[in-house]
């Protein structure tokens, strides 16, 4: 007898479901975390970091009197929308109050929407028209201008107008219409007709999706902290902000800026000790590069807590997945492939990466099986289950899906499922994906339409060549993907300008687009003489795409380079890094890299930063990620490069690196005390690298004090000085001194007992047990400061020369070495420079205090404290 064929239907694990509000649910977690801290949030304010954080009481006192205020405000003036939903439109940045702000809506029985500060006029004048938000809340310094009319209130009037309103949970019938279930969220995607379209999230499918999570991958006890870092309007940030949250963890959440540097978003995650991560298959490449970039040493343990890695957004590629094992442990860390869309509730399947063994076995990385609750169609045209192996439609069905679009667009995307038995399986979302069943697994296989996935937002490349058509000059447009799904993926505008259209660059026309489009939507524009044609009189597509590869990789016809600008010394500089940058980037239009040009304006992202700057460093330039992208044009960045070049090598410079400085060195006096002690005031209590993290607990008259008690004896050792600018006559330095073994005995009364109970923990076992014994042996340096108006180049030669000074008072007074602990990354590479050998490098937020504190528990994991030894040459 034969077998009937296997059809393409897969079913995911049946689990038992309850439908809740998800705010209620956060309000259970409040009683039981009430003074657990919820959300951590670091701003950056001039150049610094600024640590805030709530607890879960705050986070939903604050909310709850947020959205009283938000159902007074309704009340008898705001409308539900046509689809009968009170919408409430957000547009902030990410922050702590973003978040507390988005639980408010909800407790008042509205739904969120997101609105990016990015998005262009015309995006953000269709989402309000068709949505109808009763309201728009917004960061203090976006323009209300921007909103066409629909109310709006900036941060600050929000939370004053419901500051004396009551903090207690509100109870259905205080709800805008009276509690019965609502909406939760909607957000805006890429439509298919060109137009971008609203995804109705009720709460039933947002928490179906968190229950799957919560038992899939499950929070362990030692898990305290997530991470929200992806964009408001992107559906992943649904389950990475609230998943947490509902189960009493606290949330990170980190400023776009630190996201789109690999350097700063790694040190954020080890200093927190993150467990998981979503993030997009471009993301993972960069941090994979990151990671191998940095790596020897210490630097092979970074992100080793970081066990469950989640990739969505776009396809994953397996030559990337399997690059992930080079780095991390099998059976330890775990990629995730997630498959899905806003429609359902981001990700209705999932496969496990597990070795690259397993990974060796595929040509595409599957998109595996559907979470719980959920069904999958593999259909044909007539809507009947291919055979498996066979390519067939994704139809998604179950409590995943979506309500619906806004103003009920596109109804045929979302069907009655004549092939369900049970109600949850009742409806169908078409996702216009096609794809195959393999050994159990599903795969990928492709779009039936014309939308892409660029860095994780679904992009409708129809919608892009209608706003391109749309440009006044412009004729005829075509756009295209160029390697669509890798992870160079580009979209390419072709354009063939009107005959009498005057002289306009393709720059100028993608200025103009990104005023329509949002950034990841803006394409790259090629001015077209000729549209080629296909016999048949169609655009040869295929022809445009090659004429672009092409051009992007013959660079000595695309690129062409200008130093004009740039002084003679740094020229051969500058070839290093135009020619990196050259490389790297290509061009498929006529373009000139100068000293004024911007990387990123010349099609540099996060990933090629990277490319560029390990190139750069393989050519002997110690740049950091991060400089390379604060750095406003490519002349800053050859500064930086030639600066740092010098800073390496401050060995091979003279001692008056400065020639305006003529330095010298004179032991301390009685005379020098006030400068002294304003010299190391504000090296320390201002500047100090331990001192920051204790700033509210530590006085400037600490430091002064602590003066007052070693002076006499730092007088009569002679073993101290001060540096003497000679063409000013002041002082611009100061070094103090002591012999290790018989130093002065403090008794120091502020928490400034801190930082030495940090210093005397690294030095003491070393001093103590494997250095010379005896009086006049080790020369400790201690503290060493220069005086605030330096330059950062006379700092440099400053501390340069005071060091040289140090090792000449150990020779000229015969001790056989010199023990300093450095904190500062100057000093620190001071000491390499001058070949000091590191006795141990300590990681400075893991030191207990001896009141058992972790004064320094701030601190990021690559701040250090390193003991230096020196030791003389025999006399």
């Amino acid at each position: 007898m034969r077998a009937l064929p296997q059809l393409s239907i897969v079913k995911g694990q049946q689990q038992d479901y309850v439908p809740r509000a998800l705010h209620r649910i956060f309000e259970e977690q409040q009683l039981r975390h009430a003074d657990n801290v919820a959300l951590i949030c670091h701003q950056e304010q001039e150049q610094n970091s600024v640590r805030c954080q709530s607890s879960y009481r705050q986070v939903n006192e604050r909310a709850n009197r947020v959205g009283r205020f938000l159902v007074e405000l309704a009340h008898g003036r705001f409308h539900p929308n046509n689809d009968g939903d009170f919408i409430v439109a957000v547009c902030m940045q990410p922050s702590e109050a973003l978040v507390t702000t988005l639980l408010a809506i909800w407790k008042a029985g509205g739904a969120y929407l997101p609105i990016d500060p990015s998005f262009p006029a015309n995006r953000v004048h269709h989402i309000l028209l068709e949505a109808k938000p009763i309201l728009v809340l917004r960061d203090d310094d976006i323009d209300a201008q921007r909103f066409q009319g629909t109310p709006t209130l900036s941060l600050t009037e929000l939370y004053a107008k419901s500051l004396q309103l009551s903090g207690g949970n509100l109870l259905s019938e205080e709800m805008l219409r009276g509690g019965n279930e609502h909406i939760a969220i909607v957000l805006y995607t890429s439509g298919s007709t060109g137009v971008p379209k609203g995804v109705r999230l009720p709460h039933e499918n947002i928490l179906n999706r968190l229950q799957w999570q919560w038992a899939t991958f499950p929070y362990t006890a030692s898990e305290q902290v997530g991470v929200f870092k992806t964009a408001l309007t992107f559906v992943d940030s649904i389950a990475e902000l609230w998943g947490p949250l509902m189960c009493g963890l606290a949330i990170l959440v980190v400023p776009k800026a630190v996201t789109k540097d690999p350097q700063r978003l790694v040190t954020l995650l080890e200093k927190y000790k993150i467990r998981r991560l979503v993030l997009v298959p471009t993301l993972l490449r960069s941090l994979l590069m990151y990671l191998k970039m940095e790596g020897g040493g210490a630097a092979q343990k970074l992100l080793y807590n970081l066990q469950i890695w989640v990739c969505s957004g776009e396809p994953l590629a397996v030559p990337l997945a399997s690059s992930f094992f080079d780095y991390f442990d099998e059976g330890v860390h775990r990629l995730y492939n997630f498959y899905g869309s806003t429609e359902v509730m981001g990700d209705v399947t999932y496969f496990t990466c597990e070795s690259k063994k397993q990974l060796s076995m595929y040509d595409n990385v599957p998109i595996g099986i559907p979470v719980s609750n959920t069904v999958i169609y593999l259909l044909d045209a007539d809507y009947r289950p291919v055979k498996n192996g066979e390519i067939g439609e994704v139809f998604a069905s179950g409590l995943n899906l979506a309500a619906g679009y806004v103003n009920g667009r596109d109804p045929e995307r979302f069907l009655e499922n004549p092939l369900a038995v049970e109600k949850k399986y009742a409806r169908l979302y078409r996702t216009g994906d096609y794809g195959s069943l393999k050994n159990g697994n599903i795969m990928y296989e492709g779009r039936t339409d014309s939308q892409i996935k660029i860095r994780g937002h679904r992009v409708d490349l129809s919608e892009v060549e209608k706003n391109v058509g749309e440009l006044p000059l412009v004729e005829k447009a075509i756009v295209l993907c160029y390697r669509a799904g890798h992870v160079d993926q580009a979209i390419l505008a072709f354009v063939k300008l009107r005959d009498d259209s005057p002289m306009v660059t393709e720059m100028q026309l993608e200025g103009r687009l990104k005023d329509k489009l949002a950034d990841y939507m803006t394409p790259q524009v090629i001015i077209l003489e000729h549209v080629p044609l296909l016999v048949n009189g169609k655009v040869d597509r295929q022809a445009l795409l090659k004429t672009y590869e092409t051009a992007n990789n013959d660079l000595s016809v695309a690129v062409d380079y200008d130093y004009s600008q740039v002084p003679e010394a740094l020229k051969l500089t500058a070839r290093d890094l135009f020619e990196t940058v050259g490389g790297v980037i290509g061009c498929s239009r006529q373009a000139t890299l100068s000293s004024y040009s911007n990387f990123f304006e010349l099609g540099g992202n996060s990933l090629n930063c990277i490319v560029t700057v390990t190139l750069l460093r393989e050519k002997g330039y110690n740049i950091s990620i991060s400089e390379f992208i604060a750095a406003k044009n490519l002349g800053e960045i050859i500064e930086k490069m030639a600066g740092n070049r010098d800073a390496v090598q401050l060995e091979e410079q003279t001692l008056n690196a400065c020639p305006h400085l003529k330095m010298e060195a004179v032991l301390l006096r009685q005379e020098h005390h006030q400068r002294v002690s304003d010299i190391i005031v504000s090296s320390f209590y201002n500047k100090g690298d331990l001192e920051q993290w204790l700033k509210q607990e530590i006085l400037p008259s600490d430091y002064s004090d602590l003066l007052n008690a070693i002076w006499s004896f730092s007088l009569e050792r002679e073993l101290s000085f001060v540096v003497y600018d000679r063409n000013t006559d002041r002082i611009i330095g100061t070094a103090l001194n002591s012999d290790a073994r018989a130093g002065p005995r403090l008794d120091i009364k502020s928490n400034l007992i801190r930082v030495f109970e940090l210093i005397e923990f690294c030095e003491g076992p070393i001093r103590d047990h494997y250095l010379p014994m005896g009086l006049n042996q080790i020369l400790r340096s201690g503290m060493m400061g220069t005086a605030e108006h330096l330059n950062p180049r006379e700092n440099i030669a400053c501390m340069h020369f005071m060091e040289c000074e140090v090792m000449n008072v150990a020779r000229n007074k015969k001790f056989a070495g010199i023990l300093t602990t450095n904190t500062s990354p100057l000093t620190q590479q001071l000491a390499n420079v001058h070949h000091y050998k590191t006795l141990l490098n300590y990681q400075v937020n893991e030191f207990v205090s001896s009141d058992g504190s972790r004064p320094f528990r701030d601190a990021p994991d690559d701040q250090r404290a390193v003991v230096h030894w020196r030791e003389m040459e025999s006399q």
